[in-house]
């Protein structure tokens, strides 16, 4: 099956990223085909480090490189830099025959197959994505109130499994931009922000505890599935483990908990099979 990968990242993250992607070909169907896109501000400076570690795999590497001219017209600040605008609008810039893409932060590690997740039908949708877990659902609650939505769900932008027929139809830079200068003193993780309040009701939600596994959140999901969802359960069917917040396994020395160890170890197993 031919799988679509996006990210966005500058050199910063070239590690990471080579480290979720081959968790991705290491745990998943062996007949999968993947085409990497990667939306950057300027060439990678590892460009040629990143083709030979996807010719390895038998990746396709698409480097998607941004005109600096592009987001002229759209609010641009310290907290509102124009790499928000990279995955909302990436639709622009992608070929126009595709037609599904997953995006992924490039702090995210696969320990189980995507291609079931892969082919999940969004139809129907713009996106499939997760809302964190949040046992007093206070989260939702609050950025419902924040951004005066009806929407329920509050998702995380961390995982997009991207309808681009359909996104192509409705996902405007002006509708985007003109969000932005509009909420501007309200926003407070603006690409995620404008993910909910404009195409919240167009999102499939899935299960984080399978498809965006916060890390931090150990505990809460435990106390939500009742105990269910416990090292093992998580062995066997989560698909995606995301490293959210400021604490990162690759530079936190004091990070030993059982999924920084985790993260760690594919780490090692990344740069050894690509030495």
């Amino acid at each position: 099956m031919q799988v679509n990968l996006l990210f966005s990242i500058d050199d910063n993250f070239t590690s990471q990223l080579m480290t979720t992607v081959y968790s991705i070909w290491a745990n998943s169907d062996s007949e999968n085909e993947y085409n990497i896109y990667i939306v950057q501000e300027e060439r990678l400076a590892s460009t040629e480090a990143l083709e030979l570690f996807f010719d390895k795999f038998g990746m396709t590497y698409h480097p998607i490189v941004i005109d600096k001219n592009d987001f002229s017209k759209a609010p641009v600040s310290k907290r509102y830099p124009k790499s928000i605008y990279f995955r909302l609008l990436a639709h622009e810039y992608l070929p126009t025959d595709l037609d599904k893409i997953l995006y992924l932060d490039a702090d995210i590690l696969c320990i189980n197959d995507i291609t079931p997740f892969y082919e999940t039908d969004i139809s129907d949708y713009l996106y499939a994505a997760s809302m964190h877990a949040d046992a007093l659902n206070l989260t939702s609650t609050v950025n419902k109130i924040r951004l005066d939505t009806d929407t329920e769900n509050y998702y995380n932008s961390g995982v997009l499994l991207m309808n681009l027929a359909n996104i192509r139809q409705k996902v405007t830079s002006e509708d985007i931009f003109n969000f932005i200068e509009q909420y501007k003193n309200l926003l407070i993780l603006p690409d995620q922000d404008v993910l909910n309040k404009l195409y919240g009701e167009d999102i499939l939600p899935v299960p984080d505890s399978y498809y965006n596994y916060d890390v931090r959140k150990d505990m809460t999901y435990q106390l939500t599935s009742s105990g269910e969802n416990d090292a093992n359960w998580v062995a066997r069917n989560t698909v995606f483990l995301h490293y959210c917040g400021k604490n990162k396994p690759w530079s936190d020395k004091n990070a030993n908990d059982k999924y920084n160890f985790l993260y760690k170890h594919y780490m090692h197993l990344t740069f050894k099979d690509n030495s």
